[in-house]
Order: structure tokens, then C-alpha cells, then sequence
């Protein structure tokens, strides 16, 4: 089930506004300047002499890693029955109703796409754009122009019903900028056919910043081709802790829609119990198409796991486990734990065991941490037994041995008492929200 964290804290949203206030739009100058792409296309474009060359039909900006603001590189204009390309660097002045260029003489091509660009008009005005900061999908009603950092450059897009009222309004409306919800570009990350070949700026930096919870809204609103894109620019580790937080009519969805091959790699890469909640989700025959691109070790480990009803232990334990022996000292155990940062939201604990893999006790992170670097996790065991269930314990069972504990988790063991998985306090509450309605046991006399 999704689990989602807790709004971003005062110093992440600090951050934000601070990043916020060094961008370009928070320029009086800039802001005061900008020029509409909607007001502009179809519009004059002149030559030094004021003589009318064609109308504008789109401009292009190059997109790189290193432009935070795009710059205009040329102008696809209209002459006649033709469509020619002009480079950017003629142009002298934009203005709300016409484009000046600076010589009278121009070297009029035909339009052929370069590396990096992007046509405006074409590509990005009303296409889906992530809003990294308001982290929020939008669709652009207007994209703004402006004189800055040595050249034109796209500084912002305007995401209000008041510019695309403007757009199909009548052709006096469209030429004046109407900024009422702008957001800088430095704040944008673009999707889309047009642009995927496109080698985007900072490689889709400003996703980094996002939250796993914060990117699965992301997917969730996001019009099938670009939630793919997105998918595709994210490390897979993070990719996989955004689809454990999707809801999961929405991550089926997302599923069913990407090649099998991919679909597989992502459920795989997720946590084993977050994994078989998500192929319960899927038909069947989806279900058995991602196991079979499965590496084999893996696929077999999660049909053992789909085996359990999802109202059982077994179903919705996680198989991630935290194992160590009596004799060794706390400082060598809490190395290794090192090694399971991935899985940190799902190791609260450390399952003590003997030299056949029995469970002799459960000792909490806290134990240790309070403990002495040398003390031995024998001597930290004392007289309390651990709390386990077997993996065919419904899931009231669960809830009840959980409460009755007053611990943050429990194991599930086998006929031999081995340790097969843990379940933590989330787990049962999304076990027991996924069966319609919240039920809360009543503790064991």
C-alpha cells in the first residue's frame, strides 16, 4: 500500500525559498520585460529598415545541462509560401507585437532541427510540465521571453486560465502578457515526445531534490508518454521507492502501460513486500509476463511470497532482514547495518540467532545504540521472549501481538523457529486499510 511521508520540514522548505529568491524572474527588470510566445507567434518580424521579412511561426531555444535558462538560438518564420529559418544572433529587439532584426541582408535557410533545440510554440506551449517547486504537474498557457544574461532566454511559463483565455480571445488580447501565475523556468522540468531526444539541462537536476512521495504524485498526474519519460530519467532506486508510495490502481496502470521488460526491472528493484502487493494488483497473465523477465532467483523468491494471501503474515511481511549472532560484539553488527541504508524504513531490529539460523531474541536498534561498542548482542539478550507469528497468522493475530507488545515490529518464523520476515506497524495498518475498512482488534486477555 502507498505510504506517504510527511510534508517537506522548515529547513527543506527554506531551501526552496531561497533557491526561489536567487532565480531570474525575482529581477523587477526581468519580470518587468518579458515578452509573450502566444502574443509573438504570428506577429511581423522586420528587418533593420522596418521592412516586413515574413511572420514569426515559432522560436527555438537550445536545451543543454548547462543553460538554466534556455537561450533563443533562432526565429522559424514564414516568407511567403516558405518556412525559413533565422539565427538568433541577428535578432536586435522583441517587443510585443513584432521581432526586429538587425541587418537588412539576411541568409534565409530552411528550418532543420539542431542538436539541443527545442521549438517553443510546437514543443512546449500547452505540453505537461513538472512544476519541481509547487511539485506539481502544469500545462504551459503561455511561455515568457526576456533580455537576460546576455541574450534572449526563456525565463518563465505561465500556467493561468486568464493567458489561455487571452490566447483565444481576440488577436488584440494575445500580444500583451497577462503574468498572473508564473513560474520560473529554473522551477521546470519539460516531458514529451519533442523533446526526449533532447539532452535536458542539469539531466533532470531538479528531480533530485523530490521526495519519493512528492515524485509518485509526480506519475500519478502525469499523462501517460511523460510519466514514462520520468520513470526513464530517475536513478532505479528511486524510481522504485516513488512507485511504493503510488496508490495502486495507479502504479497497475503504470505498469500494464510500460514494456514488460522495464515494468519487471522496477517491481524488482522495490521492496519484497511492496513488490507483491504491487503484482496482486496486476491480471494474472500481466502478473506472469514481469516474472518470467525476472532474474530467476528473484521471481521465485516473490511467487513464494504471492503464496500468502495477502491477509496473512506471509503476504505482507517484508523479507528484508537484519541477522546476527550472539557472540558478535555491537560495533561489527552495527557496520554491516551500514549496509542496509537502502532498506532503513524497513530494519528497525536485529534478529538474534543461533549457529542452526533459530531465533533466540530481537534486540531494537535503540539496544544497540545505547550499548557498549564491545558488549556482545549474548550478553544485551535478556529474559523477554520475541514477538512472532507464524506466516499463516491473519492479520488481526498480527495487529493484536503488535499492540499487545507495545513494540514497532514483530517476526514471522517457521516450524523451526527461523526467522522468515518482519512486519512492522505500517504493514498491518496497510493490511488491514486494504481490506476496505479499519478494524482494530481488541488485545489479547
Amino acid at each position: 500500500m502507498a505510504r506517504r511521508p510527511p510534508l517537506p520540514g522548515a529547513p527543506r522548505l527554506r531551501a526552496r525559498r531561497e533557491e526561489r529568491s536567487r532565480r531570474i524572474l525575482a529581477t523587477r527588470a526581468v519580470r518587468d520585460a518579458i515578452v509573450s510566445l502566444a502574443g509573438l507567434v504570428g506577429r511581423p518580424v522586420r528587418n533593420q529598415a522596418g521592412a516586413e521579412i515574413g511572420r514569426l511561426v515559432d522560436v527555438v531555444v537550445r536545451m543543454t545541462e548547462a543553460e538554466q535558462y534556455p537561450p533563443v538560438t533562432g526565429l522559424v518564420v514564414k516568407v511567403g509560401r516558405r518556412v525559413a529559418f533565422i539565427d538568433g544572433s541577428v535578432i536586435a529587439r522583441l517587443s510585443h507585437g513584432e521581432i526586429v532584426l538587425r541587418s537588412a541582408r539576411l541568409d534565409l535557410r530552411d528550418f532543420e532541427r539542431r542538436e539541443g533545440e527545442v521549438t517553443l510554440a510546437r514543443d512546449v506551449l500547452d505540453h505537461q510540465l513538472v512544476d519541481v517547486d509547487g511539485v506539481q504537474v502544469v500545462r504551459a498557457s503561455d511561455l515568457y521571453l526576456a533580455e537576460a544574461l546576455g541574450g534572449i532566454r526563456l525565463v518563465g511559463v505561465d500556467v493561468s486560465l486568464q493567458s489561455l483565455v487571452r490566447r483565444l480571445g481576440p488577436a488584440r488580447w494575445r500580444t500583451r502578457p497577462t503574468p498572473e501565475k508564473v513560474i520560473d523556468w529554473a522551477a521546470i522540468q519539460p516531458f514529451g515526445d519533442s523533446v526526449r531526444e533532447v539532452r535536458l539541462r542539469t539531466s533532470h537536476g531538479g528531480l533530485r531534490r523530490l521526495r519519493p512521495g512528492e515524485l509518485a504524485d509526480l506519475l500519478e498526474d502525469l499523462g501517460r508518454p511523460a510519466r514514462q519519460e520520468l520513470l526513464a530519467a530517475l536513478e532505479p532506486e528511486v524510481a522504485a521507492d516513488a512507485l511504493e508510495e503510488m496508490e495502486p490502481d495507479e502504479l497497475g496502470a503504470l505498469l500494464r502501460e510500460a514494456e514488460p521488460e522495464k515494468a519487471a526491472a522496477l517491481v524488482a528493484s522495490m521492496e519484497p513486500d511492496e513488490a507483491v502487493d504491487a503484482l496482486r494488483e496486476l491480471p494474472r497473465d500481466d502478473r506472469e509476463e514481469l516474472l518470467e523477465h525476472m532474474p530467476e532467483h528473484t521471481a521465485s523468491h516473490l511467487e513464494e511470497l504471492l503464496g500468502y494471501p495477502g491477509d496473512q503474515a506471509g503476504g505482507f511481511m517484508t523479507t528484508v532482514l537484519a541477522l546476527a549472532r550472539p557472540d558478535e560484539q555491537v560495533n561489527a553488527v552495527a557496520r554491516r547495518l551500514a549496509e542496509l541504508s537502502d532498506h532503513r524504513s524497513e530494519v528497525d531490529a536485529v534478529a538474534v540467532v543461533d549457529e542452526d539460523g533459530r531465533l533466540l531474541g530481537d534486540l531494537t536498534l535503540f539496544d544497540l545504540v545505547v550499548a557498549r561498542p564491545d558488549a556482545t548482542l549474548g550478553e544485551l539478550l535478556g529474559d523477554e521472549h520475541p514477538v512472532t507469528v507464524r506466516p499463516d497468522a491473519a492479520v488481526d493475530e498480527v495487529a493484536a501481538q503488535l499492540a499487545e507488545s507495545r513494540r514497532s515490529s514483530l517476526l514471522v518464523v517457521d516450524e523451526e523457529y527461523r526467522p522468515m520476515g518482519r512486519i512492522l506497524a505500517d504493514d498491518v495498518v496497510d493490511a488491514l486499510m486494504g481490506r476496505g475498512r479499519l478494524h482494530f482488534p481488541r488485545l489479547l486477555q
